[in-house]
């Protein structure tokens, strides 16, 4: 039974309450959650309405007004006229048709003006007739869907990550890495013994641009990244990333400057362009070719092509090296370190070595991140190359490495991890793919990070090896020549062989701290870095995070908070007034006294208890500099003579 309201019972013929409707009162209290529905009349259209499109708005250079701009028409024609152009294949007039949007969504993609595609008139191929779809400066979010619909081995991690797999290659290949050499570059780049610079023709790159970009041509889509090199506004580098994969694209995304939509408005031409055709091998019959990989660059054409290696990385330090060869033209010095700043403004640049504590030591919460990998030293100050950071994820926890962890989440690539395939849980300290697991995220991921990244001139230049020889003293003041001698060797030692028992360490030297990035001799960067240290009068140092009382198997590393009482003491200024004497051999000034760190384990010798041993290990290293710098003693550049006596002399003498 029901009630009717008037506390009467109705009921149907069939004996059962009939439920009764009444008006209700304009005073009664009753929540009303119905709306109109959708005005649409497809699923398409419905799906249309959940997607605003955005457009910028900031005026145009050169227009007639200050306030006039584009059509979005017209705007999106000079675009996609510009990436045919980079896409051009040289035995064709223009490039191909280009059309921007996912092929998979054919009624999302705009209809274009095709009037600059001129068709050739003698040879018609199949990619010349079809459309290649451009997929334009993505977010993060739409390359998350692209990577997880297309590329096997993608997948959202626990923390929001997007885990993906580099393919054989999870490495760099610097056997494969070419340069091209022309009349210029003959007589600018480093070449022969030592440098990482490996010659190849014009005519050999050409062949595998053709290559490369004849792959992505025939491709369905492929994406495209406009972004910056190089956080100073007035030296910043316009690149163009041409490339398969959306697990290409989201690295760079966030390793290079993201444009905001009013920088792409103007961005035009790039001044550099890689095309990363990494899926598909090189021609091993091709001349200088001696594997399937391929990394090629050619200065002249401003142009990097990646064949037969899908490791993101290669474009990261590709461009690195680029880098290194525009910027000393701008008498701007590129460097491979580390950078912070301390809240009264003094900047302080960290060279290290894999296993030096470069990454751990520059993360300070006292301090601000101006950047963790890549830098500039210009007229006006330091500035950072990159839009984030690419940190190593082997063994890595947030006890440990809490930013870099917490870094792990929506947005960042996480190359070649493994994880439990129900939980999504990453198991950092599993190496069953590769030991150099990676993460890439933005810099403002970083909850310390100085955005713009870049600060005034450097106060302190910190050299960092973990010395596992056990000689070299916890903390050393160097001045100009000796920076320069420590700077181009580039030194540290690490431990080999363990797992067959052999405990000798293994001294490794890096020019410049990053030997395989590098274009000119090392005395060029050595030399620019000394004239910037005394022109705004830095100071170098060099401290080592390795062994001390014995090598390593005897000895005992240096313990962290020693390590880091050394460095806030070089970062307040407080180790410039130490009192310091002179070691034997490398002639280095050690401080006698420092507040937090006992003053026995300064100076090397008085760790250690065989005193014969020590003095023998002492040499040996010696030994093993004076060698490491044959490579450069006799180098010329240009018309200049020889590296100075001066520099020579700053490093061991016995």
């Amino acid at each position: 039974m029901a009630s009717n309201g008037n506390g009467s019972v109705v009921k149907n013929g069939n004996g059962l309450a009939k439920i009764q409707t009444h008006k209700k009162n304009n005073n009664e209290i009753c929540h009303d959650d119905s709306g109109p529905t959708v005005k649409v009349q497809t699923i398409d259209e419905l799906h249309s309405l959940q997607k605003k499109r955005s457009a910028p708005t900031t005026p145009i250079e050169g227009t007639l007004t200050p306030f006039a701009t584009l059509s979005e028409e017209e705007r999106h024609r000079q675009q996609l006229k510009s990436i045919s152009a980079s896409l051009a294949s040289l035995t064709r007039e223009t490039g191909p048709k280009v059309v921007k949007g996912d092929p998979a969504r054919k009624s999302e993609t705009p209809r274009v003006s095709h009037e600059h595609h001129i068709a050739p008139t003698i040879v018609v191929s199949d990619s010349a007739l079809k459309f290649t779809h451009v997929l334009y400066n993505l977010s993060p979010a739409e390359l998350y869907e692209q990577a997880i619909k297309y590329e096997k081995g993608s997948f959202i991690t626990s923390s929001g990550a997007l885990a993906t797999l580099s393919g054989a290659k999870t490495g760099r290949s610097p056997r494969d890495k070419r340069v091209v050499k022309d009349n210029d570059t003959e007589n600018e780049l480093w070449w022969g013994k030592g440098s990482p610079n490996i010659e190849m023709d014009e005519h050999t790159f050409m062949v595998n641009r053709e290559r490369a970009v004849d792959y992505l041509n025939s491709l369905e889509k492929v994406y495209v990244n406009d972004q910056f090199l190089n956080w100073d506004p007035e030296n910043k580098i316009k690149v163009r990333i041409v490339s398969a994969r959306a697990y290409h694209s989201l690295f760079m995304h966030n390793m290079c400057i993201r444009p905001t939509p009013e920088e792409l408005e103007n961005f035009g031409t790039p001044d550099f362009t890689i095309y990363n055709a990494g899926q598909f091998p090189c021609n091993r019959y091709t001349h200088y070719m001696t594997s399937s990989t391929s990394i090629d660059i050619n200065l002249a054409r401003r142009e990097m092509v990646i064949l037969g290696t899908q490791y993101a990385g290669e474009m990261k330090k590709g461009l690195f090296s680029v880098m290194h060869y525009l910027m000393p033209k701008r008498h701007i010095l590129s460097l491979h370190s580390g950078c912070n700043i301390g809240k009264d403004g003094d900047v302080a640049l960290f060279f290290g070595l894999s296993g030096t504590g470069k990454t751990t030591l520059s993360t300070d919460h006292n301090r601000y991140l101006i950047g963790d990998d890549e830098h500039c030293w210009s007229e006006t100050g330091v500035s950072n190359i990159e839009g984030g950071c690419y940190a190593k994820c082997i063994d890595l926890s947030q006890e440990k490495e809490p930013d870099i962890f917490n870094a792990i989440r929506f947005g960042t690539v996480l190359e070649n991890v493994v994880f439990d395939e129900h939980t999504r849980q990453v198991d950092y300290s599993d190496k069953s793919v590769t030991e150099n697991t990676r993460a890439a995220y933005p810099i403002e991921y970083i909850p310390n990070a100085l955005l713009p990244c870049v600060g005034p001139h450097p106060k302190n230049v910190i050299l960092l090896a973990c010395d596992a020889f056990g000689v070299l003293p916890p903390v050393s003041k160097l001045n100009l020549a000796q920076t320069m001698y420590h700077f181009i060797s580039g030194y540290t030692a690490l431990v080999a062989g363990t797992e067959d028992g052999i405990k000798e360490p293994q001294a490794t030297f890096s020019a410049c701290f990053g030997a395989a990035f590098i274009m000119l001799h090392p005395t060029k960067y050595a030399a620019m870095l000394a004239e910037k240290m005394q022109k705004h009068g830095a100071t170098g140092w060099l401290v080592n995070t390795g062994w001390s009382g014995g090598s390593y198997g005897y000895g005992s590393r240096i313990k962290l908070p020693y390590t880091r009482k050394i460095i806030d003491a070089i970062h307040s200024g407080s180790l410039l007034n130490a009192n310091y004497k002179k070691t034997d051999i490398f002639g280095l000034e050690i401080p006698t006294q420092l507040e937090g760190v006992p003053s026995e384990i300064l100076e090397p010798v008085n760790m250690w208890s065989d005193k014969k041993a020590y003095k023998e290990t002492l040499l040996k290293l010696a030994g093993l500099f004076k060698k490491n710098f044959e490579i450069f003693t006799n180098y010329k550049i240009g018309k200049d003579s020889k590296l100075t006596e001066e520099i020579l002399a700053a490093g061991p003498i016995f």
